[in-house]
């Protein structure tokens, strides 16, 4: 069978990978179409996941728009000329209008609830839109939740595994405390009108959390020059095992902020966005996601669990737990994408998992 599948943000890569492993090992045919957006691209070629890049993100509303327009044209003519069976990607805003207009089903993953284009370029396009189960909105009837959440797709316990010698790709002794600080560029569509930390909280968290051993950061932006000594030292690939091995996760980052805790890492998140996505709820319940909305609260939470020797064995126990209560993601959006690929017509969508 065919497939198209549309990734346009880093997450999209690592969510999409193993189902497209295993659809590639039983022989079907696959397109990836991709989105130069942060380091989309880049862990495509260290995956060496064939693809073609439609467009690259703006720096302006204006260049957003734009790209917009020469994207779905683009799109529209790959899905022409490749004529697949199933459309599949996360967020949808391309191919739910375009799987709509050319007759291809499409099935879109979504887990976040304040995407302001989503109830306009998606919902009422997708075949079928996949959720989590603590997706706070009502679609409506195409829509299937699962008990998981995007990021077990690829860092499930089955398929993730630390690996104690990335310390010495960062330099660091095999005992040696550090912390990994996420910064973001807060110009994705679903970041309208939201923020994180100041530029001066960003300075006091760096002083803070170098208090307790070595800080590597994660940034979208460039970073500036006085900063650019505490760059990742690894490939952008590695950045899961990075995480895995750190003391604390500080971030603006939600998508990092998530990882960090599945992988068993004490994770501090910091945003306006606090409260508006049920996948952060249920992290908060599990205790494996501290989220505030004030960057100093969050400070002073990081302080506290750097301060703590038991707050790393804690977390790895509730991120195990955790993982052992919901459902293979992968697994899950293979088998989604074989039924819809091989269905007859648009039938409605299996019992929730």
């Amino acid at each position: 069978m065919r497939f198209l599948v549309d990734l346009c943000h880093p997450g999209h890569v690592h969510f999409f990978r193993p189902v497209l492993a295993r659809l590639q090992a039983e022989g079907h045919q696959l397109l990836v179409t991709a989105r130069d957006k942060d380091v989309t691209v880049e862990l495509l070629r260290a995956y060496a996941i064939p693809h073609r890049v439609l467009s690259r993100l703006g720096g302006s509303r204006a260049s957003l728009y734009l790209e917009f327009a020469r994207r779905f044209s683009a799109l529209h003519r790959e899905i022409r000329r490749f004529r697949p069976q199933l459309l599949a990607g996360v967020g949808g805003i391309f191919l739910a209008p375009l799987g709509r207009l050319t007759r291809t089903p499409s099935l879109i993953f979504t887990d976040t609830e304040h995407a302001a284009t989503d109830p306009y370029l998606t919902y009422p396009w997708a075949t079928r839109i996949c959720t989590p189960a603590v997706f706070r909105k009502e679609i409506g009837p195409r829509q299937v939740r699962y008990r998981g959440l995007h990021e077990l797709a690829y860092l499930h316990p089955r398929r993730f595994q630390p690996n104690p010698q990335v310390r010495r790709e960062l330099g660091l002794g095999a005992a040696e405390p550090f912390s990994v600080l996420r910064f973001i560029s807060w110009q994705a569509a679903h970041d309208k009108g939201a923020q994180g930390l100041s530029r001066e909280l960003q300075e006091e968290a760096l002083r803070l959390l170098s208090q307790h051993g070595r800080v590597f950061l994660s940034s979208e932006k460039e970073l500036p020059p006085e900063w650019r000594a505490h760059a990742l030292p690894v490939p952008v690939h590695r950045l899961h095992q990075v995480l895995a091995l750190a003391d604390l996760y500080l971030g603006e980052g939600a998508t990092m902020a998530t990882e960090a805790a599945l992988l068993g890492t004490p994770s501090v998140y910091v945003s306006s966005l606090v409260g508006t996505m049920g996948n952060f709820e249920a992290l908060r319940e599990a205790g494996l996601v501290l989220s505030f909305h004030r960057g100093e609260d969050a400070l002073q939470q990081a302080a506290r669990l750097l301060a703590d020797p038991a707050a790393k064995a804690s977390w790895r126990a509730r991120a195990l737990a955790f993982a052992d209560a919901h459902v293979d993601v992968a697994d899950f959006t293979y088998r989604q994408m074989i039924e819809m690929a091989t269905a007859r017509g648009l039938a409605p969508p299996p019992p929730t998992a």
